[in-house]
């Protein structure tokens, strides 16, 4: 997409996007909708929904589970947060509250309102991460019924889709049962990133 008539509508989907309320009235924060694009950008990284954190200042990924999942890339701030390399949209664009055990699944009402509207946009991206069990059930046909056996099954979609355990520093007893994510889906990933994104390897960290 190069056209300026095309990065005008993109635009305007994104403004639309950021001023959405459908689900205000379940939202104990109010709406905050948090969502990164451009035409141009190669990679898609769907996540659950923002914490408080993200919420707070705007930013996705602006937490210690973003820490991690920059470090999975080897990506600094600057290169994860420019919109012309990476677009960000999770299932739940605004943060849902919280439950008895962490937070609240993403709202249902997102994903289908605003995912078809901009994937026609974004006809640039080759790899699209998707971040925990919503993103997947979402986004795999014939997945397994665990989060594990389908990140174990990442070769049935790549790379156009790679599932991913969320980064979270609450899955670091999962990482450390699972060492074979970080020893050959990270740096499958990591691969792709640097290749399409124009960067040396190592660099961008």
């Amino acid at each position: 997409m190069s056209s300026s008539a095309d990065k005008q509508q993109l635009d305007n989907l994104l403004d639309q996007i950021r001023q959405c309320t459908i689900c205000q009235d379940h939202l104990p924060l109010g709406p905050r909708p948090v969502i990164q694009a451009a035409s141009s950008a190669r990679l898609m990284i769907i996540g659950q929904a923002p914490g408080t954190k993200v919420h707070d200042t705007g930013i996705p990924w602006n937490d210690p589970s973003g820490d991690r999942l920059r470090r999975w890339l080897e990506l600094d701030r600057e290169t994860f947060y420019n919109p012309e390399h990476i677009a960000i949209m999770p299932m739940g664009l605004c943060y849902p509250g919280r439950g008895k055990s962490g937070d609240l699944p993403p709202r249902p009402e997102c994903a289908p309102q605003w995912h078809p509207q901009v994937w026609p946009l974004l006809p640039d991206i080759g790899m699209t991460l998707l971040v925990g069990q919503y993103a997947q059930q979402r986004y795999l046909k014939d997945k397994p019924k665990t989060l594990t056996e389908t990140v174990k099954a990442w070769r049935n979609w790549a790379p156009e889709f790679i599932p991913m355990p969320h980064p979270s520093p609450r899955n670091t007893l999962w990482l450390k049962k699972n060492p074979w994510f970080e020893e050959e889906v990270v740096p499958y990933i990591r691969k792709y990133v640097h290749r399409h994104l124009g960067l040396e390897s190592g660099k961008g960290r």
